[in-house]
């Protein structure tokens, strides 16, 4: 099979532990796979994935090899491996727009961005960057609440001819006007905002839809969540958090067979707390009645490294994102993104998404 040549806008923890699970597991064999959904996707396998370009906004990565760049602050994610080959691609000088909180300049810079005085690129010049890169996917990692940045390479995307994975909760791949420029062009997309393997949004999911099989009516519930990464520490704005906390929250909503009322559902990011760096923690309380009208509740916390977790949904993102390509099929990949995303366009149960995305990697189904 030929090599899945990515771009990537966002060079921080979840692409570094993208950028290591790679190479990670392009040393090992099918049976030492520890963590993958999947070891083959189509003929593809987690190696045959190589960065093609790269942007970012901190001086610190900018102009260095991409390979380098993953490790440079503020990233702070788990490195579990190191001896990662120089790219001969380097990180590029990203358009900030609104990708930098104005709050986040009050930190120490070991903590947040340092922002390059290297000159903003412009629309064309990144779409040059892209067709010359040979690039065929552009993953989109930008922080929480960055509406116009990720829109701004969204449109890049499209112009260069790029499938696009859409790993964060700005709205792309669900609105339906955005969708049509994909189907329209016909580019694949994923999206919207990723779930992660086994973290608090997905758990809580598999926790609602327990007490609807198990006959459990569920009154009340709240996800908290704590972590001391940038992306926590840019949540502090909560301004920014609209499209995440909707996000969150209709992954849950949409899974019960009848709504909550606002008030009996909360969900969302929590606080920062920097001795945590990458590690986040949720804590899920759940209320509801059994037999008898007989009230329960359960309580949960989930302890988990936020970026690795990210990075083994991401690595089967572009996979499929990829096979569309080959398949020659646009537009939303509707089941795909309803397994790897909490806000896709259409949402399914967890069984359902994943049948139907075994379904689209085995060709049975389109999208």
């Amino acid at each position: 099979m030929s090599k899945i040549r990515i771009a990537v806008a966002g060079v921080g923890n979840c692409f570094s532990s993208l950028w290591q699970g790679i190479n990670y597991y392009r040393a090992k064999s099918p049976e030492q796979a520890i963590g993958l959904m999947h070891w083959d996707i189509g003929g593809y396998r987690p190696g045959d994935i190589e960065v093609a370009a790269a942007f970012d906004i901190d001086k610190r990565k900018v102009g260095q090899d991409v390979s380098e760049a993953i490790f440079a602050l503020p990233n702070c994610t788990t490195v579990f491996c190191k001896d990662i080959p120089l790219t001969g691609v380097k990180v590029r000088m990203g358009k900030i727009l609104d990708g930098f909180s104005e709050h986040m300049a009050n930190y120490p810079p070991e903590r947040t961005f340092v922002l390059s005085d290297t000159p903003e690129p412009t629309k064309e010049e990144v779409i040059e960057i892209l067709k010359g890169s040979g690039a065929e996917v552009f993953v989109n990692y930008l922080p929480v609440g960055s509406e116009q940045a990720v829109r701004f390479y969204a449109e890049c995307a499209l112009e260069a001819g790029l499938g696009y994975i859409n790993n964060m909760p700005v709205f792309i791949c669900s609105d339906p006007e955005w969708a049509k420029k994909f189907q329209d062009k016909n580019i694949p997309i994923v999206g919207d905002d990723i779930k992660s393997q086994l973290g608090a949004t997905i758990t809580h999911r598999i926790l609602a839809n327990l007490f609807k099989r198990r006959g459990v009516k569920l009154e009340r519930t709240y996800q908290l969540n704590t972590g001391g990464n940038t992306d926590f520490l840019n949540m502090l704005n909560r301004h920014r958090l609209k499209s995440k906390k909707l996000s969150k929250t209709e992954a849950v909503q949409s899974v019960l067979p009848q709504p909550l009322d606002p008030e009996n559902i909360h969900i969302g990011p929590s606080d920062y707390v920097p001795w945590q760096k990458d590690n986040k923690l949720a804590f899920i309380r759940m209320e509801g009645k059994l037999f008898g009208d007989v009230p329960m509740n359960l309580e949960l916390r989930l302890s988990v490294e936020d970026s690795p977790n990210s990075a083994g949904v991401a690595i089967d993102s572009i996979r499929c994102c990829k096979l569309a390509i080959d398949r020659k099929i646009g537009g939303p990949l509707l089941s795909p993104s309803a397994y790897f995303m909490k806000h896709p366009p259409e949402q399914m149960t967890d069984d359902m998404a994943f049948k139907r995305t075994e379904d689209f990697i085995a060709g049975r189904i389109e999208r």
